[in-house]
């Protein structure tokens, strides 16, 4: 049953609201009127709302997030460590999970949206898959209401992997794929996921979603779409899984970043990034791609240049 709380306008709470997928929550959740605030790693980002959304720190100091989320009603939580750089580890990030919870709470907060991954498992040998789940007990455990969405691949203006794919298609001769390329993804548009957040945090009733879009493609199908929609189709050559990841180091090292990592290639290859679950996103890849051509991959996206540098 549909359980409907938001039908005034809330003080709200974005993590990142001046980055990728939570610069989409923030921008949807001002629409509806309501007043939002961030919680962010990097004050001095530019801010996109023009000063309609006040910035505190996330320094998972608790009491000083407590105070920043007094009078907050719901929470939208997008932080997240993709891999372990310095001090900033998958085990730092459930940590530093359970201090914003703990936050929330003692400030109140009525509910926690909160983004996952598809398929986390306690059980998982990969550290991203465990931390993700580990993150979500802490939010079930939590005693607060809560909506958890478990996106898999987001792609928009502002991503890294398919953007990046792009890069890779427009600037070398040829793609090195991943062993076989056809293990299967399911991206999903992250305005999309966006809508789905402001939709749960409007709720009342626990939940778990997981928010993917329409397409499930194999890898190769995926770079071949790609490649077709910007008009840079290359020929696919197939390496062995270690052999790509070493040719993706070298590349890393020429772009300063990282374009990819060991738990990313076996989380991939498990079929992680895929759902049972009806796709609850609508925006077709293929749909994106036709509107946004003339930029996918025009410049490289790089991970640490946008959290670390």
């Amino acid at each position: 049953m549909l359980l409907l709380y938001q039908e005034t306008k809330m003080k709200t709470a974005v993590t990142g609201a001046f980055s990728y997928s939570g610069k989409y929550i923030a921008r949807r959740l001002l629409a509806q009127g309501h007043e939002v605030i961030t919680l962010t790693g990097h004050p001095d980002r530019p801010d996109p709302f023009g000063g309609k959304v006040q910035a505190f720190p996330l320094d998972f100091d608790e009491a000083g997030m407590a105070h920043s989320l007094a009078g907050v009603d719901t929470l939208y939580n997008t932080y997240w460590v993709r891999f372990d750089r310095n001090a900033n580890t998958q085990p730092q990030a459930v940590a530093n999970t359970r201090k914003l919870v703990n936050a929330a709470k003692a400030a109140g907060v009525r509910r926690i949206v909160h983004f996952s991954i598809t398929n986390p498992s306690a059980d998982s040998p990969l550290p991203y898959f465990w931390g993700k789940a580990a993150n979500e007990k802490t939010v079930t455990e939590s005693g607060i209401s809560y909506a958890i969405l478990r996106p898999t691949v987001l792609f928009g203006s502002e991503d890294i992997l398919i953007n990046n794919v792009a890069w890779l298609l427009r600037h070398f001769p040829v793609f090195g794929q991943i062993g076989n390329g056809q293990y299967k993804i399911q991206p999903v548009f992250v305005d999309d996921v966006a809508k789905l957040a402001v939709e749960a945090g409007a709720r009342s009733d626990n939940l778990v979603w997981d928010a993917v879009g329409p397409d499930i493609f194999g890898f190769d199908e995926m770079v071949g779409l790609i490649g077709k929609q910007l008009g840079h189709s290359k020929p696919i050559l197939h390496l062995p899984p270690r052999l790509a990841l070493a040719a993706a180091q070298v590349i890393s090292l020429l772009v300063h970043d990282v374009i990819l990592t060991p738990e990313e290639v076996d989380g991939l290859m498990a079929g992680l990034l895929i759902s049972p679950e009806p796709p609850r996103g609508k925006t077709h890849l293929a749909d994106w791609l036709e509107t946004y051509k003339s930029t996918a991959g025009a410049i490289y996206a790089s991970e640490l240049k946008r959290h670390y540098l």
